[in-house]
């Protein structure tokens, strides 16, 4: 007889999983899922705002992380690779898996069809449950927009910036060109 593998694994066999994965792994509450490949209109944008982040943050204390890093969530029971994330000062690490970050001041999504829903609600509350975290950024598919959810005490806004703006992010006094994140220079409209 052979025995049906687990409907729910712990976080170190998620862990243990990952390193010897060559497809990356969200651990959600118990639940190991794999992360889709993106399109080229994501890859870009994802890239864009990791080099200007990078860019503007150069001789400052922080540190830009692509998405190959992935962010430790304990009080949410989860695990994710943001698309980007920035970590000030001291970096820390979980450890039950010192390749996961737990100290991140700035979270970016690049959305996409298929995980926007998921990146709005779950992923974001997770989020938001961390508490370096100073501001969430999305990056929106369908049209040229940028929001940026911001920690105010116990308390969030969102503010939306839009084509011919910046998107600021107070927490490390840097802003966020909408316009330069939708530029798509394989001279394609798309």
């Amino acid at each position: 007889m052979v025995a049906a593998p687990p409907l729910r694994y712990t976080h170190q066999q998620y862990v243990a999983f990952e390193r010897s994965s060559v497809v990356k792994h969200e651990f959600v509450r118990g639940l190991i899922l794999a992360m889709a490949g993106g399109k080229p209109e994501h890859g870009a944008r994802a890239v864009r705002v990791t080099a200007s982040l990078a860019q503007q943050l150069v001789g400052k204390r922080c540190t830009v992380f692509d998405s190959d890093v992935r962010v430790r969530i304990p009080a949410a029971e989860m695990t994710a690779y943001p698309d980007a994330s920035v970590v000030c000062g001291r970096l820390e690490t979980d450890t039950d898996d010192p390749d996961a970050i737990l100290n991140p001041v700035v979270l970016v999504e690049v959305l996409s069809p298929s995980t926007e829903e998921y990146d709005r609600s779950d992923k974001l509350e997770a989020y938001q449950r961390i508490t370096s975290v100073r501001e969430i950024v999305h990056v929106a598919h369908d049209e040229q927009r940028v929001d940026v959810y911001r920690r105010h005490g116990e308390g969030w806004s969102l503010e939306s910036y839009r084509s011919g703006q910046a998107a600021p992010l107070e927490s490390i006094a840097y802003s966020l060109e909408v316009d330069d994140v939708y530029r798509y220079p394989l001279g394609a409209d798309r």
